[in-house]
């Protein structure tokens, strides 16, 4: 599926955020909610995979170009409200898709309105990251970029060394990590800082939960799902063969698969 248009939408507190579309814009449709060091085009691959709806709308959360600051207001809710407006303008939405942090936000937006279908993929909440938030602010507080692409490797994903290594060996790969990981103090604040929910996803038709088998019951992704998984009683389970959390940067072909399976319209 080739994307089609990009368009702007205002949303609260003087910002923004854009978002990429893929197929027919004015048909019934998956949006989709990237999570931390992520952001639309990071998701092109998968977007183009997806084609058992005839549109793909891809957010591009706040905080990343070319969409607007985050702002001193910025919270968990302001990611919901924001979810909100994009499927305001696409009000023929049939299925929601979020990953990670963004699989948080697409679960507590169903809280709030009627979603046929709610898909996230290792959705994480509180306390997730919370043990790297002080180093994580110290490197904010200072623009050391690259150590915030160490911290949430290292402390928050446990990877290896070797790995990040890896990643900076690719120099034009670790200017965009770099770039994605400026508002992450700030989103992993505000996901420590919300509420826990007692319940989420209240008002979705259908939940499919989906985990990387290489995660199952592991930390941190592992463990957080199980505890998102409690508070989604509904929700089916769903594992991706061979993969782990970055799933859409190792195999968007087959994720794309999967979610084409669990279309329900």
């Amino acid at each position: 599926m080739e994307r089609t248009i990009q368009k702007r939408l205002s949303v609260g507190g003087d910002s923004w955020v854009t978002v990429d579309v893929y197929g027919e814009p004015d048909t019934p449709g998956l949006v989709v909610v990237p999570g931390v060091m992520s952001d639309a085009h990071t998701w092109r691959h998968v977007a183009g995979a997806v084609d058992a709806w005839p549109s793909v709308v891809v957010v591009n959360r706040r905080g990343r170009a070319s969409s607007g600051p985050l702002t001193n207001s910025y919270s968990l809710r302001t990611e919901v409200e924001d979810l909100g407006a994009v499927l305001d303008e696409f009000d023929n939405a049939r299925a929601l898709f979020g990953w990670s942090y963004g699989g948080l936000i697409t679960l507590l937006a169903a809280n709030e309105r009627p979603i046929p279908q709610v898909i996230a993929y290792e959705p994480v909440m509180q306390p997730f990251g919370r043990h790297a938030l002080s180093d994580l602010k110290t490197a904010a507080e200072t623009a050391d970029w690259d150590r915030c692409v160490e911290i949430v490797n290292r402390q928050i994903s446990g990877f290896s060394a070797a790995h990040v290594d890896d990643l900076r060996a690719d120099s034009h790969g670790w200017a965009i990590l770099r770039r994605l990981s400026r508002p992450l103090h700030a989103e992993l604040g505000a996901l420590n800082a919300a509420p826990s929910p007692d319940v989420m996803a209240r008002q979705a038709d259908q939940v499919d939960l989906i985990i990387g088998r290489r995660n199952r019951g592991t930390a941190p992704y592992g463990t957080s799902f199980d505890h998102v998984r409690q508070h989604v009683a509904h929700a089916e389970v769903h594992e991706l063969p061979g993969q782990g959390h970055l799933a859409h940067i190792e195999a968007p072909a087959e994720l794309g698969r999967l979610l084409n399976n669990l279309a329900t319209t």
